[in-house]
């Protein structure tokens, strides 16, 4: 009997240990979760799937019926976003955000963990530095003046650098001061993915110790903005690395440091009678096309809300390459959004492209595999919901 009791002794006295032991364990977890005064760290993201149909596919002029991968009115995400106050106005700051394709559950970027952007840096007053992964100029130089942004039918149709303007190895300064923003990025080597795995995988990892140009890539941005108009001017060009032999490639055949693909954009925005208007040129110059090296990219569009819910977006887009014939496209995108609520929003969008006799560029950036033959015009329709959390 003594025994008995001596045991259920012992037992109680192991499960007070254990218990407290998990108390304690989930008290530091609490404690390991909760920011520190001063300090936030939010998890934000947005899915946004739908179906498209894109007809006049290839040679044989076929339809294709698909979940795009690569975008929808906006490409999905999840990231993690944080700041610590510092004292003094001077501020902390990273991000992490990676690219998701909902269709399939997968990674965007090439597979990357934070392909979108993961910097960290400083803010103050005076602006913010930060280094990491993170967005060319050219990228912020467009946000206001593209109505139809990373979406299906859209600019990143016709160059697909422009919704995906981002790069690795890179340090960044922006700051706003009244309606000025100004903004310069660097990056050491400006793409590690190979192209392939990555439809803006490029290959070229640089930082090189024998070639202090391979790789390099740089941009710069002087933005103005009113309550009713605003001005952009930015500049992006990208060296090309030196390679070896045929299974040593650089997308785009910029196979040599002294080669470079730069982008010029200049464009605007005003705002009448409740719509907003967007035009805008870039500029093109790359080496690596002895073709056609010299394009412009026309774009001008309006975005206007029918009513409180239902918003009317349309843009005309013209690729037209310089000293050279036949390769020029021009297209026409419209789209309706629905807000469900401030999270959610279905919508449809519509786009049409069509193709000099040389030209076989497609209508939809959602994913690779829907170009039409040389010369066909193309047109995709698409429907699909959008979540934002």
């Amino acid at each position: 009997m003594n025994t008995t009791k001596t045991t259920r002794k012992h037992r109680n006295a192991r499960l007070q240990c254990c218990a407290a032991l998990i108390g304690a364990t989930a008290a530091l977890a609490a404690h390991a979760q909760t920011p520190p005064s001063g300090s936030s760290v939010s998890i934000y993201g947005l899915m946004d799937l739908g179906v498209e149909y894109v007809n006049n596919v290839g040679a044989t002029g076929s339809s294709l019926t698909r979940m795009p991968s690569n975008t929808g009115t906006l490409p999905s995400r999840l990231g993690f976003r944080g700041s610590e106050d510092l004292g003094g106005g001077l501020k902390a700051i990273f991000t992490l955000e990676m690219g998701l394709a909902p269709d399939q559950g997968t990674l965007g970027q090439g597979g990357r963990g934070f392909g979108r952007q993961s910097f960290v840096g400083l803010e103050g007053p005076w602006g913010s530095v930060t280094a990491g992964r993170q967005y060319s100029m050219l990228f912020y130089s467009m946000l206001n003046a593209d109505v139809m942004g990373p979406a299906l039918y859209a600019p990143g149709s016709l160059d697909s650098y422009i919704p995906n303007a981002r790069a690795d190895n890179a340090l960044s300064y922006r700051g706003t001061f009244g309606g000025f923003t100004l903004g310069a990025e660097y990056s050491f080597g400006r793409d590690t993915v190979n192209a392939g795995p990555s439809p803006v995988g490029t290959n070229c990892a640089g930082e090189s110790a024998t070639d202090s140009k391979a790789c390099r890539q740089w941009s710069a941005m002087a933005k103005y903005d009113t309550p009713t108009w605003g001005a952009a001017l930015a500049y992006d060009r990208q060296n090309g690395r030196n390679t070896t032999g045929a299974t040593d490639l650089v997308f785009g055949n910029l196979n040599s440091s002294s080669k470079s693909d730069s982008r010029l954009a200049v464009n605007g925005y005003v705002k009448v009678a409740g719509a907003k208007i967007g035009a805008g040129l870039i500029r093109r110059d790359n080496d690596g096309d002895a073709a056609k090296p010299r394009s412009d990219l026309w774009f001008i569009g309006a975005s206007y809300p029918l009513t409180g819910n239902l918003t009317l977006d349309g843009q005309y887009l013209r690729l037209n390459y310089k000293s050279v014939s036949d390769f020029d496209s021009q297209m026409l995108a419209a789209r309706l959004t629905y807000a469900l609520s401030k999270r959610t929003a279905i919508y449809t969008q519509i786009g049409h492209i069509r193709n000099d006799r040389l030209a076989a560029v497609s209508v939809s950036g959602g994913a690779a595999g829907s170009n039409p033959a040389a010369g066909a015009s193309q047109t995709g329709f698409n429907v699909g919901v959008r979540h934002a959390f």
